[in-house]
């Protein structure tokens, strides 16, 4: 059977907030490095990568709470999987390795818990990596007519607990492998095995991963909807890369992003959603730069 393992990396159940804990891969001496997994995948997303990063960084590989080997507390209430939360769990995991402060980057689901631990917690992220994904507010705002089938996921789980989780779990493999085929262009981003990690990972997952959408759609849109009207704003270098979404649905991304981030810079790539495994050099080497950009 494989190991679905960094190679090189230790694990350890680290305590988060509220006393869910987390499975977490570490890695590497000097500053702290944390990289947040996207949907429906792992930290193991993250393998390539962390390995190269690792020989300068201390680096930091989390299950979030809710999906992998994490623990996947019930949904008692909207906060349980709000991003709020979750940035608070990142924030204990890094505190249980000696590091108040430290770069985060995050893919997705993840980017969007590192958004929310960059406007909650300033002074803890030094820089922030953003793979493929809008601010929640914004997701939301750019989603219109028949283009927004390309989320039509998005709308399934934000529908009140019941009837999204028993929908999915009637079809749950086919359901989550659609996304790893339809955001894999070419079809050779993942060998077969690390493919049936993913969805046998997100089988057993469903409720936890409903919650945390259904979060996106209510208590973490409250919260950016706040703070846009409040001013926040990210005030620590930001990077963003990702995807010409914007060409397809009619949007700005550099400009969405810089109204949350002064200190922000775009660039697209020429891959899939899941540029961390088809792009691994490409995306270490982003990484390194908005590392560069905190030293200067």
């Amino acid at each position: 059977m494989t190991a679905f393992t960094i190679e090189g990396f230790r694990y350890e159940k680290v305590p988060g907030c509220e006393g869910v804990e987390l499975s977490v891969a570490v890695a590497g001496t000097g500053p702290a490095l944390v990289l947040l997994h996207g949907f429906p995948q792992t930290h193991f997303m993250w393998r390539t990568v962390a390995r190269e990063l690792a020989a300068d960084h201390t680096v930091i590989v989390p299950d979030l709470r809710g999906y992998g080997s994490s623990d996947k507390p019930v949904e008692s209430s909207p906060a349980t999987y709000s991003k709020r939360t979750m940035a608070r769990d990142i924030l204990a995991v890094a505190a249980s390795f000696g590091f108040d402060s430290f770069g985060l980057v995050g893919h997705d689901r993840g980017a969007l818990v590192g958004v929310r631990a960059a406007l909650d917690h300033p002074s803890a992220v030094r820089y922030l990596g953003i793979l493929d994904v809008l601010p929640t507010a914004d997701t939301w705002d750019v989603l219109r007519g028949v283009d927004a089938k390309v989320a039509w996921h998005l709308y399934l789980m934000a529908q009140p607990t019941g009837l999204p989780e028993r929908m999915i779990r009637a079809v749950a493999p086919e359901f989550f492998a659609s996304f790893l085929d339809a955001w894999d262009p070419d079809g050779s981003t993942f060998t077969p095995d690390v493919r049936q990690h993913y969805i046998d990972s997100s089988v057993g997952a469903v409720d936890s991963i409903v919650a945390d959408y259904r979060a996106t759609a209510g208590i973490d849109l409250e919260m950016d909807l706040q703070d846009r009207a409040d001013g926040r704003q990210l005030i620590m270098p930001v990077g963003v890369i990702s995807q010409d979404w914007g060409s397809q649905l009619g949007f700005d991304a550099a400009s969405l992003w810089r109204a949350w981030a002064r200190d922000s810079t775009y660039e697209s790539i020429d891959a899939g959603h899941f540029m961390a495994e088809a792009k691994p050099k490409e995306i270490a080497h982003f990484i390194t730069r908005l590392s560069e950009r905190d030293k200067a």
